[in-house]
C-alpha cells in the first residue's frame, strides 16, 4: 500500500534509521536526525544500487512516485538511472560554467578590469570622467555582450549615437577607449581581435571645425583683458580667467588645484606629477599679480581643500566648462578658449626673445626621460620666474591699453 501523508508525518525518528515501504521498490528512509528521504533500491549489471529522489516534504509523495516511474522506465531500457542522472547533472554544471564564463568575459567585466589597471597613476577626476562616459555611452550598448561578440558595427553605432547629440569629441574618445580595452584583452588572451582597429573616427564622423585651441590674436588681447576684468558673473570664475591668463596652465590643472600646492610666500605653485599630463612635477613661478589674485581667492575658498570648488559640492572642482562658457558669454565663442592663453603666451614670449626652451618648459611641453624627469621641473627656474613676471606685467600693460581705448571710444 502506498504511504499516506499522515503516515509520513507521524513517522518519528529512532535510534537507528529505518524504511517505510511505498510500493514498487520505492520507500521512505527515516534517519535518526528526523530527515526523511525517498529511496529506491534496484539491481543493475548484477549490482545493487540506491537512488534517492529528494527529501520529504520538499518532494511530495506524488512527485517522488513520478520520479520513481521515470527511473524505472530508464532501467527497463537498459540504462542505469543513476548514471543518467550524473550525466545530466554534469551537463547542467557545464552549462552553468559556460554561462559564468560568458558573464566573466562580458565587455563590461573586462572593461572594468582594464579601467582598474589603466587608472593607476591617473588623476582620480580624469579616471572618474572616463568611467562615467563608459557607463553612459558604451556599457548600455555592448556591456552585456561577450567580448568575442562585439563587432565593428557595434563600435560604429555607439559613436554615431554620441555624434547625434553633438559630442563628436566624446565619440572619438569612446572609440579610443574601446580600442584600449580590446588591446588590454588581447594581451591577456581574453579576446582575439580589436574591432575598433578596423576604422578611424574620421571614417564615419562628420568633419567638424575644432574650437579646442581657438585663440584671439595678440592685437585683440587688450579688449579681452578688459572684458575679463569687468566680468560681472561669479567672482570665482573671474579670478579663474585671470589666473589662466597670468599662469597659462591647462584648464584642468587650474580647476582641480588644492590650496596645498600653493606657497604664496615663496610665490610658487608646485603641481605634483599625478596631476600633470606628462606625469612629472611642474613648477609655476607666481607673478605679483597672480599672488594678488590668489590672496583674493583665499577669502572665497580658503577654508576648503580646493581653490576652485564646485558650486554644489565643495569637495569637487568646478566644471571644466565653467571658464569656457564664461568666455562664450563675453562674446568669444569659437574665438578663445582657456587653452588659448597658452598659445598666446608661447607666441608673445618667443617673439620677445625669451629662450624657446624656457617657454616650452613653462608650458610643460618638454619631453622628459625617466632619468631627468625628477630634475627638469625645476630647470631654469630663475629665468622662468623673471619671464613669468614679465608676462604678467605685459598683460597689465595690455589691460591698461584696452582701458584707454575704451575711454577714447566713449
Amino acid at each position: 500500500m502506498a504511504l499516506t501523508v499522515k503516515e509520513i508525518d507521524n513517522a518519528k525518528p529512532k535510534t537507528k534509521k529505518y524504511k517505510m515501504l511505498d510500493g514498487g521498490g520505492l520507500s521512505l528512509l527515516v534517519l535518526p536526525t528526523g530527515t526523511k528521504l525517498w529511496l529506491w533500491r534496484y539491481q543493475f549489471d548484477g549490482c545493487e544500487k540506491n537512488m534517492t529522489f529528494g527529501e520529504y516534504p520538499m518532494v511530495t509523495p506524488k512527485e517522488a512516485r513520478e520520479l520513481h516511474f521515470v527511473a524505472k522506465k530508464l532501467l527497463a531500457t537498459g540504462v542505469n538511472p543513476m548514471a543518467e542522472r550524473k550525466a545530466e547533472s554534469e551537463a547542467r554544471q557545464q552549462e552553468a560554467k559556460a554561462i559564468q564564463r560568458e558573464i566573466e568575459s562580458s565587455f563590461e567585466k573586462i572593461a572594468r578590469k582594464w579601467w582598474a589597471w589603466w587608472s593607476l597613476g591617473k588623476s582620480p577626476r580624469h579616471a572618474e570622467i572616463l568611467m562615467n562616459r563608459l557607463e553612459a555611452d558604451v556599457f548600455p550598448a555592448i556591456g552585456h555582450l561577450s567580448i568575442h561578440s562585439v563587432q565593428t558595427g557595434h563600435v560604429r553605432d555607439i559613436m554615431l549615437a554620441i555624434e547625434l547629440r553633438g559630442a563628436s569629441d566624446v565619440a572619438k574618445r569612446a572609440h579610443q577607449s574601446i580600442g584600449q580595452i580590446f588591446r588590454f584583452a588581447i594581451a591577456r588572451e581574453l579576446a582575439s581581435r580589436n574591432p575598433a582597429a578596423d576604422f578611424k573616427p574620421r571614417d564615419i564622423l562628420a568633419a567638424t571645425q575644432s574650437e579646442n585651441f581657438a585663440r584671439v590674436d595678440e592685437k585683440d588681447l587688450p579688449e579681452l583683458l578688459v572684458k575679463i576684468s569687468d566680468y560681472n558673473g561669479d567672482a570665482l570664475t573671474r579670478f579663474g580667467l585671470k589666473l589662466l591668463a597670468y599662469c597659462f596652465p591647462r584648464t584642468s590643472e587650474l580647476i582641480e588645484a588644492p590650496w596645498s600646492e600653493f606657497d604664496l610666500e615663496r610665490a610658487r605653485w608646485e603641481i605634483p606629477a599625478e596631476r600633470m599630463k606628462m606625469k612629472t612635477p611642474h613648477i609655476i613661478p607666481l607673478s605679483r599679480q597672480a599672488v594678488e589674485v590668489l590672496r583674493a581667492l583665499r577669502l572665497l575658498t580658503g577654508n576648503g581643500k580646493l581653490v576652485f570648488a564646485g558650486a554644489l559640492d565643495k569637495n569637487t572642482p568646478m566644471s571644466n566648462n565653467t571658464l569656457l562658457y564664461a568666455l562664450y558669454r563675453l562674446g568669444y565663442r569659437g574665438r578663445m578658449t582657456g587653452h588659448g592663453f597658452r598659445g598666446l603666451a608661447s607666441t608673445v614670449l618667443n617673439e620677445n626673445d625669451y629662450d624657446e626652451e624656457h617657454v616650452d618648459l613653462q608650458l610643460a611641453h618638454m619631453k622628459r626621460n625617466k632619468v631627468s624627469a625628477a630634475y627638469n621641473h625645476a630647470k631654469y627656474l630663475k629665468q622662468r620666474t623673471v619671464m613669468m613676471q614679465w608676462w604678467a606685467d605685459y598683460l597689465d600693460s595690455q589691460l591698461a591699453l584696452g582701458r584707454r581705448s575704451s575711454r577714447q571710444a566713449a
